[in-house]
């Protein structure tokens, strides 16, 4: 009896993985069958050997499908099948609505070739308090364009709050324009946002009090939403301070995050301390400070989250300029055309200026990661193209102060700065300690780019593969199951997709498959247009958008609704 009762337990269990009395199971036959493969579902368990059988843009079967048939079989030889990556901080909203007709550079454009391209299915869009308006307008648009990746959207506090405030918005809102952002809030919602995205270091944001957020971000809370929140400051002061002009205490981030702690307190509402950083050499290290907040903030039940992007420089950091910006406001000359280093040439004239500006180039010179860490990227001179302030400052015998000066008077004249120069403002210490937290989130911060465009950060190409390559695999700072769910299965239990981000039936078939052995990011600084390696097929919606790691162009990708994303599975699974 007892043998009996084991043998029947042993059939249940191999049934359970597609195994029935110990012979594969009965022919199927499916649209796209992905065999032989490690599955690494999303939710931070160990990989299994598993096929999966894909059906109508959904994972139908995983198991031991080894006799089953399709119209398409991918033989994966042992790579890793992976959710696609869903991106909860992403500007691919500035290239989702590129106009253009099948073929065009705008349908190219829309099919997010550099996201696609390392396994991002989903991006939540609107970021940083700007949307448009309104988001019924936006969805619309958008559906009759298609676009590669499924889209999610947000509602932009900085665009309400100027529909409320109009130019009179360097103050504290009324009750009344508070009402009418609510009611804002309440109509995005109701058009299928997922929730509310602020910009707080920007205009207007950057007026409003934390009083101000509560009802709106618990009207967010209301239609299901979550609160996605862009920091007042990532250091000991925000992009906009300088110390020779603004009077003390500014926001430091540490003061950003107990705000953001404060709002999911009070209104029970998800929220995500969007890229959070530690910037500045003088602040190098307080990532430990900020990670205690949320720990001791979550271990008492408040919905506090993080994202992140894997790198130590910033966008901001792509145009670092050195003299304080104010001094620009006097750079035209006598015909209207700008002279900035005839501005700088004046200032330094005037020995209390002059000093004003020396105190603030030095302030600037910390926040951006300090002189070893500020990279020439192009100026007139192409020997010091790729040399740090340090290194100049060594050549030229000067002190880092004197190179940003000498920069600008004897560079591009006509350019703020006189030169590009890229800021390292970030430590790897912050972002190894940031990285393998539970809570944290992988998002890219970056929009749809194309080979032809100019400069980007090099984010646009290689986030989740770095993250992945550099955190896992190379440095051990987190697992690789982590690394994958911090990019799966987590980013859609924060926005509450119920059949996205992890390798399950029933699930629709948002799939990548990485080779380990070759997966790498390889777009630099100096040449950010750089396809990642390793991600060899991706799939939104059942639809390959990269087949055999050559992109398809395809445009398979939804507008995501909350609530609804099961009706929405298949809808659109092919087209150019």
């Amino acid at each position: 009896m007892k043998r009996v009762a084991s043998l029947a337990l042993a059939t249940a269990l191999l049934g359970a993985f597609g195994v029935s009395g110990g012979r594969a199971q009965t022919p199927e036959r499916f649209d796209t069958l992905l065999r032989g493969g490690r599955v690494l579902d999303g939710t931070g368990n160990p990989w299994f050997r598993a096929d999966v059988g894909i059906t109508d843009g959904r994972i139908v079967a995983l198991g031991d499908l080894r006799t089953a048939t399709a119209d398409r079989v991918l033989e994966l030889d042992g790579r890793y099948v992976v959710p696609g990556f869903i991106d909860i901080h992403s500007h691919a909203d500035e290239g989702l609505d590129a106009a253009g007709a099948p073929g065009s550079e705008g349908a190219r454009r829309r099919a997010a070739p550099n996201m696609v391209s390392q396994g991002v299915t989903t991006v939540v869009v609107n970021q940083d308090g700007r949307s448009p308006w309104p988001i019924a307008d936006q969805r619309a648009r958008l559906e009759e364009l298609g676009h590669g990746p499924n889209a999610a959207l947000m509602v932009g506090h900085n665009t309400i709050r100027a529909l409320a405030l109009g130019d009179d918005f360097q103050r504290v809102s009324t009750p009344a324009e508070v009402e009418r952002m609510t009611e804002m809030v309440d109509q995005g919602m109701a058009e299928g946002a997922f929730g509310l995205s602020a910009g707080l270091e920007y205009v207007p944001g950057r007026w409003s009090e934390t009083s101000e957020l509560f009802p709106l971000v618990s009207a967010a809370g209301r239609g299901g939403g979550v609160f996605v929140v862009h920091e007042r400051s990532s250091g000991l002061t925000p992009m906009w301070f300088w110390p020779s002009q603004d009077d003390a205490g500014p926001p430091t981030m540490i003061q950003t995050i107990i705000e953001d702690i404060e709002i999911a307190e009070r209104t029970g509402v998800t929220t995500v301390a969007t890229h959070i950083k530690a910037r500045g050499a003088d602040f190098w290290g307080a990532g430990r400070a900020l990670i205690d907040l949320i720990e001791r903030a979550r271990a008492r039940g408040v919905p506090i989250w993080a994202d992140q992007y894997p790198y130590n420089t910033t966008g901001s950091d792509g145009n670092t300029v050195l003299i304080p910006r104010w001094l620009f406001e006097t750079a035209a000359d006598e015909n209207g055309r700008p002279d900035f280093a005839a501005a700088l040439e004046r200032a330094l004239a005037d020995s209390g200026l002059g000093e004003q500006v020396r105190q603030d180039i030095e302030h600037e010179i910390s926040r951006r990661g300090g002189p070893e860490n500020l990279v020439v990227m192009e100026h007139e001179d192409p020997d010091l193209v790729g040399l740090t302030v340090a290194e100049l400052s060594a050549l030229w015998d000067a002190f880092p102060v004197d190179v940003a000066i000498r920069l600008q008077i004897e560079g591009n004249r006509n350019r703020p700065g006189g030169a590009r120069v890229r800021g390292f403002s970030l430590s790897e210490i912050d972002i190894e300690q940031f990285s393998p937290m539970p809570w944290l989130l992988t998002a890219s911060d970056a929009g749809i780019a194309l080979p032809s465009d100019g400069p980007v950060h090099a984010r646009y190409y290689g986030t989740f593969p770095r993250k992945i390559k550099r955190y896992a695999l190379d440095a051990g700072v987190l697992s690789l199951e982590s690394a994958v769910r911090s990019a799966t299965s987590l980013p859609a239990q924060v926005l509450g997709l119920q059949d996205r981000g992890m390798i399950r039936e029933g699930f629709v078939a948002d799939v990548a498959v990485l080779d380990l052995e070759h997966l790498q990011d390889n777009a630099t600084f100096f040449d950010p247009h750089q396809y990642a390696s390793g991600i060899d097929y991706v799939m939104v919606n059942g639809a390959l958008v990269v087949d055999q790691g050559e992109l398809t162009y395809a445009l398979p990708g939804i507008i995501l609704t909350p609530g609804a994303a099961r009706s929405q599975a298949g809808r659109r699974v092919s087209g150019h």
